[in-house]
């Protein structure tokens, strides 16, 4: 009852917050990478894995992909496959937050605190909204039991904030809160990301496809 509920009030909210989107903002929405390389996908559904895909490389793929010069915006989508992907299988899940978790770990030793910060953020509230949402979308359920207890509630959007905090210049980063932040929080995190828009082409792209410039 209370898992239910929980999940029942996260639609409600999701639905104040982000009236012109439907569904988990970080899972349900493709986004635009240009020909930039990404896990496979199949572009025929929301969901965008294919089956011909051997989840279980999900991990090491992804961050052979993460590189340090990956634009935020084709992160995002690396992250939101790679999340879908782990969601099928719980050691897989667990797997993949533990990488993004050393990445993060592995920073404070020297590298880009923000971007280890905002990927762990990013599969942490993907792989939420997926429990969270498992039993409200046809597309996800059973999902919420794969991924029961591995993430609490706003832990990955407290990661995300602290990455903008430590990296207040990408408008990707913006754009990213924006989509989680309750109203009028994300009409400013949209703000900031649509005058970043102006240098940023993809960022550009995704807040049109979004109905958000």
């Amino acid at each position: 009852m209370r898992t239910t509920l929980t999940a029942s009030i996260a639609v409600a909210v999701l639905a104040l917050a982000l009236p012109a989107l439907a569904g988990p903002p970080f899972v349900c929405h493709a986004f635009e990478i240009g020909p930039a390389t990404s896990l496979p996908a199949d572009s025929s559904n929301w969901l965008t894995v294919r089956s011909d895909y051997d989840f279980h490389r999900v991990v090491a793929d992804t961050e052979a992909l993460l590189t340090p010069s990956t634009p935020t915006i084709v992160r995002m989508e690396t992250l939101r496959r790679a999340a879908l992907y782990a969601s099928l299988d719980r050691t897989v899940a667990q797997q993949l937050i533990a990488a993004m978790m050393l990445r993060v770990k592995k920073a404070e030793q020297g590298g880009s605190m923000a971007t280890a910060l905002f990927d762990a953020g990013y599969v942490v509230e993907a792989l939420s909204e997926i429990e969270q949402f498992g039993n409200h979308m046809k597309d996800l359920a059973g999902r919420e039991k794969t991924l029961a207890g591995l993430t609490r509630a706003d832990e990955g959007r407290a990661m995300i904030q602290k990455s903008l905090w430590l990296k207040p210049s990408d408008a990707t980063m913006e754009f990213a809160l924006g989509l989680l932040s309750r109203a009028p929080e994300n009409a400013a995190h949209f703000n900031n990301a649509r005058r970043g828009a102006k240098q940023d082409t993809l960022l550009a792209t995704n807040l049109a496809k979004l109905d958000l410039q």
